[in-house]
């Protein structure tokens, strides 16, 4: 379970109520807006004391090696586990992400983020292995759009993950996902499922997390996947 979250206050709450990895991003600023780093560092300080693992965005930025690469690096340094590249077709996305294969953010690892109502291209799949990313993330870029499952069908869901998975990679679903999705999702076997709006108040991703949500959306985890879907990023 990944709970994306805004401030180390929400961090505090996602943990405490079960999630297994904390994501930093601002729903405020686009599908994967970038918090600042100063906040990104006081969230992955709360992740660390309880254990956990903690991931965050760079923004949605144009899809330019230098650019990119800026901003993995200073993000990578705020000491997160896991840096989230988002990746839109017709970019020059295979260029970008071999060029962040020979950049050294370590310890952090990083996850390339497609988007399912974008016309993903999953070709990029095999680039992201081949440049020692650690994961692949399907998600959505209009959250007004629906959820992935309204967005993508269960075949394309499940190559995504089977290609991830034959590529070495840990395969993540998200985007507006509610606590209806999860039994139908948990079946496909992906490694993480993540959360935004079902975790907040009146389910507005918009709005503060509240923490009886982040207990039901555990809760229903727990029942549905079990042990498939472990903490990665």
């Amino acid at each position: 379970m990944l709970a994306s979250v805004t401030t180390a206050a929400e961090a505090r709450v996602c943990l405490a109520a079960g999630a297994d990895i904390v994501d930093a991003k601002d729903p405020l600023s686009g599908s994967l807006g970038a918090l600042p780093v100063a906040t990104v560092r006081e969230i992955a300080v709360q992740a660390a004391a309880a254990g956990r693992p903690v991931s965050a965005t760079i923004g949605d930025l144009a899809c330019e090696p230098e650019l990119i690469g800026v901003a993995v690096t200073e993000m990578a340094a705020t000491g997160v586990d896991y840096v989230k590249i988002g990746f839109l077709p017709g970019s020059d996305a295979r260029t970008v992400i071999a060029d962040l294969g020979r950049r050294d953010v370590r310890p952090a690892r990083l996850v390339g983020v497609l988007f399912a109502d974008l016309t993903p291209d999953f070709g990029l799949i095999a680039a992201l292995a081949e440049a020692g990313f650690a994961g692949a993330l399907i998600d959505t870029s209009d959250k007004s759009a629906g959820s992935l499952p309204d967005l993508m069908d269960t075949a394309r869901l499940t190559e995504f993950i089977a290609m991830a998975h034959r590529a070495g990679l840990f395969a993540g679903l998200a985007g507006s996902l509610r606590i209806d999705d999860i039994d139908a999702l948990c079946r496909l076997r992906p490694d993480i499922l993540g959360f935004r709006g079902a975790l907040c108040l009146d389910s507005r991703r918009t709005f503060a997390i509240d923490g009886s949500s982040v207990q039901r959306i555990r809760a229903r985890l727990d029942v549905a996947c079990g042990t498939t879907a472990r903490a990665a990023g």
